[in-house]
């Protein structure tokens, strides 16, 4: 969703995070706001897609659970001796979050995370597989689901699947799926490739 700046960096303070409407903001790190890109139409498709399939596999009976689509989430702040320089926020493609403690709020939204999901981009791809993972990782967050792309960025490669080992701090690779999504929880999902990325039909 986002590469860094390369004009002087805009500084976000926790105070202004706070103070101000969160999605006022690009993602930040390090306290430095990230500028936002836009993305492929093939990317919209699979998040829109994407979120479809995790809405619908949602049991209207079960334990109260949202998607969310590219809205601000706030992770732990770093240990920077500048207090400037320490606010770190993200605003994954996806989450699906337990929304039993109540409405969304970007402060605690990461404690309330059961997936979130990334799906790269040829400008994002390095922060997807790399410091997002760790990002999410630290935050506690259960899953981690990342769709790559082929080269030629129009067919999906495979969704990786991560989930925290025995620490609760850092993902190993649970799954790696290649012409489907399949998952059984924290909701149950089943949809193919195909159906994230093909246009849909013409009508006649």
């Amino acid at each position: 969703m986002s590469t860094p700046r390369h004009d002087p960096p805009r500084i976000v303070t926790a105070e202004e995070f706070l103070d101000g409407p969160a999605d006022a903001f690009g993602e930040i790190h390090d306290g430095v706001m990230v500028e936002c890109t836009a993305q492929s139409p093939m990317h919209d498709r699979v998040v829109h897609r994407l979120r479809s399939a995790l809405e619908y596999g949602i049991d209207p009976n079960g334990p109260c659970r949202e998607v969310h689509g590219d809205t601000p989430m706030r992770l732990a702040d770093n240990d920077d001796a500048d207090p400037a320089r320490r606010l770190c926020a993200r605003y994954p493609d996806l989450i699906l979050r337990d929304c039993s403690d109540g409405p969304y709020d970007a402060q605690h939204v990461a404690d309330q995370t059961l997936i979130v999901v990334e799906v790269t981009s040829e400008s994002t791809i390095d922060s997807d597989i790399g410091i997002k993972r760790e990002l999410y990782a630290r935050a506690g967050i259960p899953m981690y689901l990342i769709v790559h792309f082929d080269k030629d960025w129009q067919h999906i490669a495979m969704i990786e699947e991560l989930r925290l080992d025995w620490s609760g701090r850092r993902y190993v690779g649970w799954n790696k799926h290649t012409d489907a999504l399949v998952l059984t929880e924290p909701v149950k999902v089943a949809v193919m490739f195909e159906d994230l990325q093909s246009p849909l039909p013409r009508r006649p």
